[in-house]
């Protein structure tokens, strides 16, 4: 998978991607991610990529002349899967869109700044707008890394056990279930008898039990429980 982040802010994206699972994915070649400035694509003297907003108002716009470029640049390069633009109006991002993004070869993000792009873009070149939550950022960066990170560790070989991620909160719209490790008691508080029986039917009968009322008591929207 190649992933292709338009950024202003590259350096603000370097550190998720150079420790943990992202690092080694990359450093294993499961997936190439680049950042392109897009400072770089701007005709302007200054290398300016912004604008006042026509109508007036507070905030200032990135213009098309920029995007455009970088976006034309790459697509003619490659094919891509879906080419997302970092919104908080946009679709909020969970695990099935990820599991989808994960099967794309390649992807393009753009990070917004300001009051956001010119809207021409999204109508002329976005497939998928995504949202992390009901709140803004003063860029797309990290929303776009926490996209990353979600869509990479799901690759073939980025994880040491390739099934940890099936039974990850949300694969199954369930919370994950209660989990425990060694030592078996600590300070009165005794690991779950039927974890240390070995039988593996009553192990998962109690996790999906466990994880059904986790899902209950906490998301019950997951459930389609909620007033």
């Amino acid at each position: 998978m190649r992933i292709d982040i338009i950024t202003l802010l590259p350096e603000l994206l370097e550190s998720p991607f150079s420790a943990s699972i992202l690092k080694r994915a990359i450093d294993n070649k499961i997936v190439d991610v680049v950042f392109h400035q897009l400072r770089d694509y701007s005709e302007d003297k200054h290398r300016r990529v912004d604008d006042t907003q026509f109508g007036g108002g507070a905030g200032m716009v990135m213009t098309v002349q920029p995007i455009s470029k970088v976006i034309d640049h790459l697509k003619s390069q490659r094919t891509y899967g879906e080419i997302i633009y970092m919104s908080p109006d946009g679709t909020r991002f969970n695990q099935s869109i990820a599991n989808t993004l994960s099967t794309c070869e390649n992807i393009m993000i753009l990070c917004g700044h300001y009051k956001g792009i010119d809207h021409r873009i999204r109508d002329e070149y976005i497939t998928k707008e995504i949202s992390i939550g009901d709140f803004v950022l003063s860029g797309g960066e990290l929303p776009a890394a926490m996209v990353c990170d979600a869509i990479i560790r799901l690759l073939p070989g980025a994880m040491g056990d390739e099934t940890s991620a099936l039974t990850d909160s949300f694969q199954d719209d369930l919370l994950a279930p209660p989990v425990y490790t060694r030592p078996a008691e600590w300070r009165g508080h005794k690991v779950p008898e039927v974890l240390l029986s070995g039988h593996a039917k009553k192990i998962d009968d109690w996790r999906h039990d466990q994880a059904i009322k986790r899902t209950q008591d906490l998301r019950p929207d997951l459930l389609g429980l909620e007033d």
